[in-house]
């Protein structure tokens, strides 16, 4: 199979992942793409082909050829929990410009106004959903153009090193880190394919952490509620406020951290609010995880009671300072892409990649394109001629070890 057809195959599992299960992985559903990838990867030649028992699928492609070096390729089988991916239904488009109507029925269209990068694309082919759940690019892109130049390569017989690849689930819930087996791995280092635009290099990340906010109320009959009720919605509200406003997603950009609230549940005897945290900056990421706790500090004081209570969970940090002393390998990278003709953009990510967390472990692991555009959502889009492209990088850099 072609890149495309690989892509097309993977985004017909569902893998959407859940951070409020306590399993690994965290849903079931993952399991059966792992099966499928794991068959697939003894089919092209892999060898010491897994998955464990959390999910995590593991091959080789052993080296024929006197090079020491081993080197990694990683992505993620979940999609994102923040938006339907189920039935997915992706159409080719051949751009040529202005906007695309996803879902006439329905009046969705990506606009150029919105998303004014698309003129980029002209001439291109590009996958795109039908406006009703995300596309799955992120990163399924990432695995079907792993896997297509894991084929090509062993096919070809070209010479090469011992190059590992792996899978990993629940990603997108900040957990496809915690049970990776780096020592059975082996590698000098590895790259996930897990970015945006081609020709994207990435590592920095954000510092990133989970805010639980709870909220208890005092539910009263509204008849007789005067001095006794005390809305616990009102005072999730009033939390919410003493949040920099200006700190939120939708007003940041490149180095700006922020506060996002992606859930919010409750009535008037108890409220759930759930945040996420990010900052590139350590120090400005612990004064933002202060800021989170004293503000719950200062209206239990205003109120004379405990009514909010507080959890911080920290979920990656910024891989940079693990990054920094083997920058040969964002070297090995950048000319992999020019060999390719592409030429590379270093730039920060506004995110995190199970390379954050594997740096830490001490697998250095910076992140590089997939060739999709606006994740997470029914906007999601990637482009058929980068995901070829980026094929073409992977083996490059499979070949180029010493």
């Amino acid at each position: 199979m072609n890149v495309k057809e690989r892509f097309l195959k993977y985004v017909s599992f569902p893998t959407k992942s859940d951070e409020k299960s306590d399993t690994v992985p965290s849903t079931a559903a993952q399991l059966a793409l792992g099966k499928y990838l794991a068959k697939e990867m003894k089919s092209i030649g892999m060898t010491d082909v897994c998955m464990d028992e959390y999910g995590y699928v593991y091959g080789t492609i052993k080296k024929n050829a006197d090079i020491k070096t081993k080197i990694g390729f990683i992505a993620h089988m979940d999609t994102s929990p923040d938006f339907c991916g189920e039935n997915i239904k992706p159409k080719e488009v051949v751009y040529n410009g202005g906007d695309i109507v996803l879902n006439d029925e329905l009046g969705i269209v990506m606009t150029v106004k919105d998303f004014p990068q698309l003129e980029k694309y002209k001439g291109q082919r590009l996958i795109v959903t039908d406006g009703t759940t995300l596309l799955g690019a992120d990163d399924k892109a990432g695995i079907a153009e792993i896997m297509t130049a894991a084929e090509e390569l062993i096919q070809s017989g070209a010479p090469h090193g011992t190059i590992k690849v792996a899978f990993t689930p629940d990603e997108e819930i900040g957990r496809g880190a915690d049970r990776f087996d780096v020592e059975g791995f082996g590698c000098d280092f590895a790259y996930t394919v897990d970015g945006g635009e081609l020709g994207e290099i990435e590592y920095e990340n954000f510092n990133a952490a989970s805010l639980t906010v709870a909220v208890q109320g005092v539910n009263i009959h509204p008849g007789t509620a005067k001095n006794k009720m005390i809305n616990s919605i009102l005072i999730a509200y009033e939390y919410a406020s003493l949040l920099p406003p200006a700190e939120r997603p939708e007003h940041t950009e490149k180095y700006e951290g922020f506060f996002h609230l992606n859930e919010i549940e409750g009535n008037t005897e108890k409220t759930v609010m759930r945040y996420i945290i990010r900052d590139h900056d350590k120090e400005k990421f612990e004064r933002r995880k202060q800021l989170a706790a004293d503000a719950a500090e200062f209206i239990n004081k205003k109120y004379g009671r405990k009514l909010i209570t507080t959890e911080i969970k920290d979920t990656y940090y910024n891989m940079k300072e693990k990054i920094l002393p083997h920058m040969e390998i964002i070297e090995q990278l950048s000319d992999a892409m020019r060999k390719n003709g592409v030429e590379p953009k270093v730039i920060p990510i506004r995110g995190g990649t199970d390379g954050a967390a594997l740096s830490y472990k001490g697998l250095p692991c910076p992140n590089m394109c997939t060739g999709g555009e606006n994740y997470h959502g029914k906007f999601e889009f990637v482009s058929v001629e980068a995901m070829e492209k980026i094929k073409d990088i992977i083996k490059t850099l499979m070949t180029s070890q010493k």
